[in-house]
């Protein structure tokens, strides 16, 4: 039997220790990938593994989204996270060990935990705080995921060179918020919620491949996903064949990441008060694209202002997606059954990204075409993705 949303009647550590683990757990959600892109100078990799580097994550995010639901239906939520950090944790030390082939199978691993915890996080929220507070609490999740890559971003390139040139060291160093995360859930697994079935990306939703408004918004979140994967991989770069030094080229993409953060908590916050969202689709596609002509256009030196603006639209354009999936279904199940159609052609389409930009870049010498790739699809997302922003219920009359 599925458990309530809420059950304050329940036996539960304290509400501060719940926030803390909560807080820990999300920082950790995608920190593992911020140092990529600023370290990458300074690997000597085969352009082959870069770019097998850069696919694997979004692969990984729709390939093994439903261990999340398996996890909980074998253990119950908060023992699956547990073991979604242990499996992060130890895709972290595997690829720290120095070769190629141990970077590409601890980014699988760590990946694996990773696509497990972007199904059991949400679940967490909801068996943990009220209705009420919900809304801000995902707000929070989208915030510490920003949060968290942009700290190791920023972070990556100072540790290299306090490691004395070590980059499996600066990369190793992501180990420290994922043990915390262990910590602080450590104290909640003694009173773990029972097995229980988690709705989830393995629901099926081959009913929804006949309907307009779910490709739409398939689209607008592939697209933007794919946006967000080319420029945690390759915004360093870009910036350092600009003319700035790899720490600066760093920061930017530290900042970018903070605009994930913020866009990532206005834009739900304000979509949430709305039945038509077309306005906000809009929104954080002309962010996005304003934010890619300043980085092809502007000076180096003006790189921090134009990745606020590009992260801001990307950060809302990941998250409003999680509002559509619940103004355009009629119940939580047919939502679930949304995500997971969502999740398993979007981040497939992502995934496209950084490699279509290597290759590109590398055929052309510049960044001007791969750029011009992500400004062709997201001007193509305006048109497409509108579909999904308005006010109507997926198979309902209208459809």
């Amino acid at each position: 039997m599925q458990k309530p949303a809420f059950d304050a009647s329940a036996a539960k550590p304290s509400h501060l220790a719940v926030i803390i683990a909560f807080v820990l757990v999300c920082l950790n959600l995608r920190i593992v990938y911020g140092g990529i892109g600023p370290l990458l100078p300074y690997m000597a990799l085969d352009p082959v593994v870069v770019s097998a580097l850069t696919a694997f994550p979004p692969l990984c995010m729709g390939l093994f989204a439903p261990f999340g639901a398996i996890f909980a239906k074998q253990l119950g939520e908060e023992r699956a996270l547990f073991l979604s950090i242990v499996l992060l944790t130890a895709g972290i030390v595997i690829r720290s060990l120095g070769s190629a082939e141990a970077l590409l199978a601890g980014t699988v691993v760590a990946s694996i935990g990773i696509a497990a915890l972007n199904v059991l996080t949400p679940v967490f929220i909801r068996q943990n705080f009220e209705p009420r507070r919900i809304g801000v609490m995902m707000g929070v999740y989208a915030m510490m995921m920003g949060v968290g890559g942009g700290l190791m971003a920023a972070l990556a390139v100072p540790l290299y060179h306090a490691a004395g040139g070590s980059w499996t060291v600066a990369l190793g160093s992501a180990a420290v918020p994922a043990v915390l995360a262990l910590a602080a859930l450590a104290p909640l697994l003694g009173v773990s919620s029972k097995p229980v079935h988690v709705s989830g990306p393995s629901q099926p939703w081959h009913w929804l491949l006949r309907h307009p408004t779910a490709w739409s918004i398939v689209a607008f979140f592939g697209i933007h996903c794919l946006v967000f994967y080319v420029v945690l991989s390759w915004l360093p770069a870009i910036y350092v064949d600009k003319g700035a030094p790899p720490t600066a080229a760093g920061i930017d993409l530290a900042v970018s990441m903070v605009g994930i953060s913020v866009g990532g908590f206005v834009g739900p916050t304000l979509a949430a008060r709305r039945r038509d969202h077309r306005l906000h689709i809009l929104g954080s596609i002309v962010l996005s694209i304003v934010g890619i002509l300043g980085v092809l256009l502007a000076p180096a030196v003006s790189g921090p202002l134009w990745s606020i603006i590009l992260g801001s639209g990307m950060g809302a354009g990941l998250a409003i997606p999680g509002v559509l999936y619940a103004k355009r279904t009629a119940d939580r199940h047919h939502m679930a059954q949304l995500s997971g159609m969502v999740q398993t052609f979007g981040y497939p389409i992502a995934a496209t990204g950084p490699v279509i930009a290597a290759a590109l870049h590398g055929w052309s010498g510049g960044w001007t075409w791969p750029l011009g790739f992500v400004l062709v699809l997201l001007a193509v997302n305006g048109i497409i993705g509108l579909r999904g922003g308005r006010d109507h219920i997926i198979g309902g009359e209208g459809q």
